[in-house]
């Protein structure tokens, strides 16, 4: 039976039948990741031996939109196994971090009792964060390769939304869609939509972290999203846009694509200028009770 002749409640069905699989196989992939990122003298992106040994994780962006986060009560959504939520605690935070893969999270704890820093850790899907981190918090923090891997963006943001005090802010940093839109650089490749929010299936063989991660390729989807679409449901959420910038330089390239200009940052060269290779959005819930929403994902997922 073609899709457009199918009634919607088995549309609907198979649609939560996709994303439940696409759930499954993201959460086998970072269970899989939690147990090799930072493990490996040759990984490009997670140096666990230098955290451990005092060093700074965090950029200078998520540092300045955060500000002064001594004191506060700070969530870090997807947390991977928490070295960057242990560097807001270093900075005086009270911190929680949120991450849906059962390895990561026990990483999480074994790695803060290592630095001997004060952190909670919660095993859980971020489209559906568990009612006990509800209005707990000052800031919700998510930064670098956050929301590709959702599939109810408006469920994300209620979720971050409901686990703000009022008056508490959301700080987002994450790729921006045109630089998720590139394969390679040199040569010029694009092969990934601008938006939209439909499934990108994939089997991934190599990470960020490790350009041969597996000797097996492993299955993960991914969701693309516009920069409208994002501010679209932060403010469906209920939550109030204060600040949307677009980068164009960063301190290190994650996808491990671009050139590095000779003062150490990293650009993406267009004709004469430079694209963005980072967004990064405040948002702010109103003390207002009565303002906010919260949409919830399909609680059948």
């Amino acid at each position: 039976m073609a899709a457009e002749n199918k009634p919607e409640s088995v549309r609907a069905r198979e649609d939560r039948g996709a994303a439940r699989d696409g759930l499954a196989a993201n959460q086998a992939l970072w269970d899989d990741l939690a147990e090799i990122h930072g493990t490996d003298p040759g990984d490009r992106s997670y140096d666990v031996q230098a955290f451990l040994a005092g060093g700074q994780t965090l950029r200078g962006i998520e540092r300045e939109l955060a500000g002064n986060v001594a004191g506060r009560d700070l969530l870090h959504l997807q947390c991977h196994f928490g070295m960057d939520t242990l560097n807001w605690a270093r900075l005086g935070a009270r911190v929680t971090g949120v991450d849906f893969s059962s390895k990561a999270i026990a990483r999480a704890r074994t790695l803060a009792e290592q630095a001997g820093l004060a952190a909670e850790f919660v095993e859980a899907d971020t489209q559906r964060l568990p009612d006990s981190l509800a209005d707990r918090f000052d800031l919700v923090v998510a930064t670098y390769g956050v929301l590709s891997w959702i599939g109810d963006l408006g469920a994300w943001m209620g979720g971050a939304a409901t686990a703000l005090r009022p008056g508490g802010r959301l700080v987002l940093v994450d790729l921006h869609p045109v630089f998720q839109t590139v394969l390679t650089f040199a040569p010029f490749v694009a092969d990934w939509p601008y938006g939209g929010g439909t499934p990108q299936h994939d089997a991934m063989a190599g990470t960020y972290a490790h350009a041969e991660a597996f000797s097996e390729p492993k299955r993960s989807t991914q969701y693309p999203y516009s920069v409208g679409e994002v501010v679209t449901a932060a403010a469906s959420a209920g939550l109030i846009v204060e600040r949307l910038g677009e980068h164009t330089e960063t301190e290190t390239d994650g996808r491990h694509i671009l050139p590095q200009g000779p003062d150490g940052l990293y650009r993406f060269p267009f004709s004469d200028t430079y694209l963005p290779i980072l967004y990064s959005l405040t948002a702010v819930l109103p003390s207002a009770p009565a303002a906010r929403q919260t949409p919830r994902g399909d609680s059948q997922l």
